[in-house]
């Protein structure tokens, strides 16, 4: 089901031998496999940190007051069947202790299946953290008040900007997704897990503003620091990977 690599397991169809002898990552990591790669990755960070900081700078001048308000009042208004047991049920891995708790096991779980360099870096992918929790000390943005909109009773705390949510279901989810997609061979299972992570990525910064935790500007800048955070882990996964490979195939021969 995983796609592996070690003595005894045959050759992946990914490694064959090359004519350089040595694996490059484009070889590890065909551009149909890569997701956002090289000079078009590097780009699309480069966009997402300068549109993050242009937030940044709007929010703290408190320049988009009255259009978060206006888009919490109106997702809040949304009462189709189901939609607010969906929000609750999309925010609920954030929370304590469960939000301690599923990042680690994400990592030993990689490890439990003898994939050590991905545990490793799926438990960096919990860095985003570090990020939200960084930026919120900048910024101290007070979280959306139960007179302006319908605050939902939880776990929160600190700043709202940016969504701590978000950065860390972009970083820890996304990396998963990301990982998913590289090494899983069937592909039913490949998509429809992929797929339950992006949507779940996706969904969460509606829910936190629907629950009245986080304005929509908090919501997007997470998003895209999450983003330029998940690429640049990618990245440097990619290279670390290859280079590991090249060093087992260095020392078999």
């Amino acid at each position: 089901m995983l796609n592996r690599s070690g003595p005894g397991r045959g050759t992946p169809r990914l490694l064959q031998e090359t004519p350089t002898g040595r694996l490059s990552v484009r070889q590890v990591f065909p551009p149909g496999r890569a997701i956002a790669r090289g000079r078009a990755a590097t780009l699309v960070a480069g966009i997402a940190l300068a549109t993050s900081a242009v937030l940044f700078g709007l929010v703290r001048r408190n320049r988009s007051r009255l259009f978060d308000l206006h888009v919490t009042r109106s997702l809040q208004r949304i009462t189709l069947p189901g939609f607010d047991r969906l929000m609750h049920v999309v925010s609920w891995p954030g929370f304590p202790p469960q939000s301690r708790i599923i990042p680690p096991v994400l990592s030993l779980l990689w490890l439990s299946l003898g994939f050590p360099i991905e545990a490793g870096f799926q438990l960096l992918a919990w860095g985003a953290g570090a990020i939200s929790a960084a930026v919120k000390t900048a910024m101290g943005r007070p979280r959306p008040a139960p007179e302006d909109v319908r605050v939902v009773p939880g776990r929160i705390g600190g700043s709202s900007f940016p969504s701590g949510h978000v950065l860390i279901y972009s970083g820890v989810y996304g990396f998963l997704a990301f990982l998913l997609e590289t090494l899983v061979r069937p592909d039913k299972l490949r998509k429809a897990a992929t797929a339950a992570l992006v949507s779940l990525i996706a969904l969460v910064g509606p829910s936190r503003i629907y629950l009245g935790h986080h304005w929509f500007t908090d919501v997007v800048a997470s998003y895209l620091l999450g983003s330029s955070y998940l690429l640049a882990l990618m990245a440097i996964y990619r290279r670390v990977k290859t280079r590991w490979l090249n060093r087992r195939r260095a020392s078999v021969v």
